[in-house]
């Protein structure tokens, strides 16, 4: 089967999530279908598949699998939204519609992704500048300052600086990757780095200790430390990075623990969430997490007859809990397997890369949803200390959805062939009578290293 077939296909099987979905909430709430209601459904799988048939004209080559695994995510994140709250999950529909529009921009804008290594410095500024916008101008939510609000809209400016900081790493270690490798010296039988390297690592232990400060969350400080050290450890091969820059980390969650209240109480609802001195104020939202999932066991209590509204802000931050009590075991870890397979995709795009800055790149987009799906899960179920970020693709929030797509785009433009990226000007290039070999090699040298000294 061709790609777009193998999407069609795939996608045809995702769509059984919204229809099942829209006749158990309508069982559980009215003991009959309602017909008027199958216009949601309709309308998200027709988004999805006007979102396919323009893959085919644009991208015929381009990977069948990430499209559906998405789908399948924002299906049952949307059914759960219509669940818990109606409004919000309408406008995640309409945010839905945006999300995909987004993806295709990127896809139809971006002929030739190795063009980005060229800004690397330009992507850095401005995503340092979001970064930065939410401790000038940001407001405090829940305890964190992540949001920024003009008028009526209200937005993250994190979920878009962390791509565009996945892209500086990516084009920053292509084309230094061999200096940083290769120099250090050897003790204990690890090649540590010089310290000239480690300029990289720590300003970006820097950067994460300012969000924890002064953004006041665990979540998005960790997430782009783990970005950083993932794309640095694909760049290297060396552990040893790894392991100075959890060192670095851990001692700077230590000083911010001793030293902030509020990371303190963090830690210790996280510790011990059913202190009956605190079950009913700072570890509520734990506790009622670990409950949802008690009750719901093995099978789930069923969808819509459960109780997660209860808990707090479980649209965004404990979505992950409600499919737990009404799906059971056996939902949580479909979840949990969709995001495996969505994972393992974005690296099968790295390895199949033809240029270091492509293969980087999809590690560091691959890293985004892999940590941040793992904070958020692991923090409703008391893995790690809770945090405010979104599960993607899933948690209700325009934000989060927009850049996600962002991000699916991005990995579908490096898993196109390179024939579509370089096969005209091989052709082009190549001199009649068989010369298409020289032609073909000179085409294929030309990668992330190469665009990166254009800079």
């Amino acid at each position: 089967m061709r790609s777009r077939w193998k999407e069609l296909a795939l996608l045809a099987a995702a769509a059984v999530i919204p229809f099942v979905g829209w006749i158990s909430l309508d069982l559980a709430a009215e003991g009959r279908v309602v017909a008027g209601n199958v216009i949601y459904p309709l309308l998200m799988v027709s988004m999805f598949l006007a979102a396919h048939a323009v893959l085919r004209f644009l991208r015929p080559d381009a990977d069948p699998v990430l499209l559906p695994l998405a789908a399948a995510l924002c299906y049952l994140g949307i059914t759960f939204l219509f669940r818990l709250n109606g409004h919000m999950a309408r406008l995640q529909v309409i945010w839905l519609g945006v999300g995909l529009a987004v993806m295709l921009a990127v896809v139809a804008a971006l002929k030739d992704y190795r063009v980005l290594a060229r800004y690397r410095y330009t992507l850095a500024l401005v995503g340092l500048a979001l970064l930065l916008s939410t401790m000038v101008l940001g407001q405090e939510v829940n305890g964190a300052r992540l949001w920024i609000v003009l008028g009526p809209l209200r937005f993250q400016p994190s979920e878009l600086a962390k791509i565009l900081l996945a892209m500086f790493f990516a084009a920053y270690l292509a084309d230094r990757k061999e200096l940083i490798a290769r120099a250090g010296r050897s003790f204990a039988g690890m090649n540590l780095p010089r310290l000239r390297d480690l300029g990289p690592l720590l300003t970006m232990w820097a950067l994460s200790l300012l969000l924890l400060i002064f953004q006041r969350d665990l979540g998005s400080s960790l997430l782009f430390f783990g970005i950083f050290l993932a794309v640095l450890y694909a760049a290297t091969a060396r552990i040893s990075f790894v392991l100075v820059g959890l060192v670095l980390f851990m001692l700077g969650a230590t000083i911010t623990f001793f030293a902030f209240s509020h990371v303190q109480e963090r830690v210790d609802t996280w510790l011990d969430p059913l202190n009956p001195e605190t079950i009913e104020d700072e570890s509520y939202q734990t506790a009622q997490s670990l409950f949802a999932f008690a009750e719901g066991g093995l099978s789930g209590t069923g969808l819509g007859r459960g109780h997660p509204d209860i808990i707090p802000f479980v649209e965004t931050d404990f979505i992950f809990a409600a499919v737990g009590e009404e799906l059971g075991l056996f939902g949580s870890v479909s979840l949990v397997l969709i995001y495996l397979l969505l994972i393992s995709r974005g690296l099968y795009i790295a390895l199949r890369c033809e240029d270091d800055f492509g293969k980087l790149l999809s590690v560091g987009l691959t890293a985004i949803v892999a940590l941040q799906s793992f904070i958020i899960m692991g923090g409703n179920t008391r893995l790690v200390p809770l945090t405010g970020i979104t599960l993607p693709f899933v948690s209700y929030g325009g934000s989060s959805l927009a850049s996600n797509f962002l991000l699916l785009g991005m990995l579908l433009c490096v898993s196109a062939p390179r024939r579509e990226l370089a096969g005209g000007k091989a052709k082009a290039a190549a001199p009649a009578g068989g010369g298409g070999r020289r032609a073909a090699a000179t085409t294929g040298g030309a990668g992330g290293g190469d665009d990166a000294r254009a800079d």
